[in-house]
C-alpha cells in the first residue's frame, strides 16, 4: 500500500491514527522507507493523507512505541535498522533462571485478562480493512513457520493488529508497554527433538488460526474462548519449562 494513498477522514480520527500508521508500518516493512531513510514530514504526511497534524503527530508516535522509528531534533523522523527493533528472548535451561520465568508467567496471566477481551471486542469492532491486517499478520506467522524462522515479531504483530481492531488505543499500548519478548513462541527451546517442535508449530498455527477465524466471523464469545485457549497454553509451556528448570537445580 503507497503511503500517498488518502485517508478517509469521515471516521474519527482515533480511527485515521490508527490507519495511517499501518500504512506506514506496511510501507516500512515492504522496504518503501529503508533503515536509515527519513520519514516524510509532518507538512508533507499531512497534505499525502488528507488528515489533521494531530493524527500525524499520534501515528508517528505509535511507530516510535514500536521501536521502528526514532525522532532526530531538527532532522527529522528516521526508520531504524530491524536489530534494533527486535529484542529476542532465548529460552532454554542454559540461560534462564527461575525469578525470570516466572515473572514471564505472571504477565502472560495478565496478557490473558486483557487479549480475551481485545479478542472479543475486536470481533465486533473490527473494520474490513483491520480485518485484512489481522489475516496478513495471521499468514505472515504462518510462512515464517513454514520457512522454519523465528516468530516472535511476526506473532507479536499479529497480536499488536487484534489489539487495534479493538479501536481502543489502550490495548494497543499495554501489548507495546510489555513487548514482543513474551510472545508464547519464544517458550520453545532450541533443543526440543524435531518432533516436539512439529508438533508445537502446528499447534500454534491451529490456535492462531482459530482466533482470527472467530474475529472475521464475528463472534465475540468464540474469540475469547480462543484467545484464552491461546495464551493459558503459553503459561502451560512456561509452567512445564519452570518445572524442568527447578528439577535442573537441585
Amino acid at each position: 500500500m503507497s503511503v500517498e494513498t488518502r485517508l478517509d477522514t469521515g471516521r474519527g480520527s482515533r480511527t485515521l491514527v490508527s490507519r495511517l500508521g499501518e500504512t506506514l508500518r506496511q510501507a516500512i516493512a515492504a522496504g518503501q522507507f529503508p533503515p536509515g531513510s527519513r520519514l516524510p514530514s509532518e507538512a508533507q504526511l499531512t497534505e499525502a493523507h488528507g488528515v489533521s497534524r494531530t493524527v500525524v503527530r499520534e501515528a508517528i508516535a505509535s511507530l516510535r512505541a514500536d521501536r521502528l522509528v526514532e525522532a532526530r531534533q531538527g532532522a527529522g523522523v528516521f526508520v531504524l535498522e530491524p536489530s534494533r527493533n527486535v529484542q529476542p528472548v532465548m529460552l532454554s535451561l542454559s540461560n534462564i533462571d527461575l525469578a525470570r520465568v516466572s515473572s514471564m508467567i505472571e504477565l502472560l496471566e495478565l496478557r490473558t485478562a486483557v487479549e480475551v477481551e481485545a479478542a472479543g471486542l475486536a470481533a465486533l469492532r473490527r473494520s474490513p480493512a483491520q480485518e485484512e491486517v489481522i489475516l496478513d499478520r495471521h499468514y505472515a506467522v504462518r510462512a515464517c513457520l513454514d520457512a522454519a524462522k523465528p516468530t516472535s515479531e511476526a506473532d507479536f504483530a499479529l497480536h499488536l493488529a487484534i489489539a487495534e481492531a479493538t479501536n481502543n488505543p489502550r490495548f494497543r499500548e499495554f501489548l507495546t508497554m510489555i513487548g514482543r519478548s513474551l510472545i508464547p513462541r519464544a517458550a520453545l527451546r532450541p533443543d526440543d527433538s524435531e518432533a516436539d517442535q512439529a508438533a508445537y508449530i502446528k499447534l500454534l498455527d491451529e490456535e492462531h488460526n482459530a482466533i482470527v477465524v472467530a474475529i472475521s466471523d464475528g463472534d465475540e464469545d468464540r474469540a475469547r474462548d480462543a484467545m484464552r485457549r491461546h495464551l493459558r497454553g503459553a503459561q502451560l509451556r512456561y509452567r512445564t519449562l519452570l518445572r524442568e528448570l527447578r528439577e535442573a537445580v537441585r
